[in-house]
């Protein structure tokens, strides 16, 4: 009798254990992604040094500030555009309300480019509000995906990250990849 207290405790180790190491983010569920692994991951500050990011050492990086905003433009250039994914994070000194205006404006302005929404999701990120979304259409001649994930930092700061996907090899991996890097943010400030 002795051993099955003992067994019962060890499953329900093991099943915590299985769980909290399989936690996925809300983004990560989203999109039903699996763990994306960088092996060659280098921490890339932004010129404000408000904000940090890990990013694999091997893609082209591109830096650009000015009086409101500091960003981290990065993408994997060795391969062709319509392989890889386009990241731009930027920390933007100004005031975000992700009200029905918000929203609507978004839509507008995706629209206007033949754009259409495919996803919005309000959810907590780096324990800050959140809002995610997505659009697809055309851009140039190939098939284009854009998502953008805004994150409230304050009433007067926010991080806008956008992540841009060109054809439709592997969309949702690339997304999965983008998403692993944007979860990575470090806040400075």
């Amino acid at each position: 009798m002795k051993s099955k207290p003992k067994y019962i405790f060890y499953l329900s180790l093991a099943s915590l254990l299985f769980f909290s190491c399989n936690k996925k983010s809300v983004i990560h569920k989203d999109f039903d992604c699996k763990t994306t692994t960088f092996t060659n991951l280098e921490t890339v500050d932004d010129v404000k040094d408000l904000f940090a990011i890990d990013l694999p050492s091997n893609w082209t990086t591109n830096l650009y500030t000015d009086e409101i905003q500091s960003s981290i433009y990065t993408a994997d250039t060795a391969k062709q555009l319509t392989e890889t994914v386009l990241l731009d994070v930027t920390y933007i000194e100004n005031k975000i309300d992700f009200n029905e205006a918000f929203l609507r404006k978004q839509e507008q302005e995706h629209l206007a480019k033949n754009l259409i929404k495919t996803k919005t999701k309000a959810f907590q990120f780096l324990e800050k509000p959140s809002l995610l979304m997505q659009f697809k259409g055309k851009k140039s001649k190939f098939k284009y995906q854009v998502c953008h994930v805004f994150i409230k930092l304050n009433s007067s700061n926010f991080i806008y990250a956008k992540t841009e996907v060109y054809g439709d090899s592997l969309v949702n991996q690339r997304f999965c990849d983008a998403f692993s890097l944007i979860e990575r943010i470090k806040l400075k400030k």
